[in-house]
């Protein structure tokens, strides 16, 4: 490995960190903002109703999703749903810390509540994770910028689903 190398992968190491808190962020502000959608289903239905208020799609598998059909289905035809209408995209290599986010965000906790009827409530389905637009503008919001602007950068070195993964805290 050159000096040259060994530089362009540390900047590019960098870039992703800063890349996976700008994503933090944005997950945050949605949160709070309530402009977030949770789960395949859920977003396959917004998708359908209202495409052109969704400014970023997360979709998030570990190594046990990849062999789950199904699931890899649902991502082939959210991500060509997604590029057909200009929606960007991120793939999230750890799931367990977009849980964290989400469900800690939300006051809930990571692992499954006890039902009122005596079962276990069903964790929701993070495999799919939309961001609406807020009323404000987007634009305004430096850090979904900066998750645009890579997304955009990836796609030019033909990377239509950028992999990143989400920064351990």
């Amino acid at each position: 490995m050159t000096l040259e190398e060994f530089a362009a992968g540390e900047q590019k190491t960098e870039g992703m960190d800063k890349v996976g808190d700008a994503l933090e962020e944005v997950l945050s502000k949605a949160l709070s903002q309530r402009s977030i959608t949770v789960g395949v289903y859920e977003a396959a239905k917004l998708l359908n109703v209202d495409p052109d208020n969704v400014v970023l799609c997360l979709l998030a598998a570990d190594e046990d999703d990849d062999r789950d059909v199904a699931l890899q289905i649902h991502f082939t035809l959210i991500q060509a749903f997604c590029c057909e209408n200009d929606i960007n995209i991120l793939r999230v290599s750890n799931p367990g810390r977009l849980a964290e986010l989400l469900l800690l965000g939300t006051g809930g906790t990571a692992t499954a509540a006890a039902a009122p009827g005596g079962g276990a409530e069903q964790p929701p389905d993070l495999h799919c994770v939309l961001v609406t637009n807020p009323h404000s503008s987007q634009w305004k919001d430096p850090a979904l910028s900066q998750l645009i602007c890579f997304c955009r950068e990836s796609r030019y070195m033909d990377q239509w689903v950028p992999v990143i993964n989400l920064p351990e805290r």
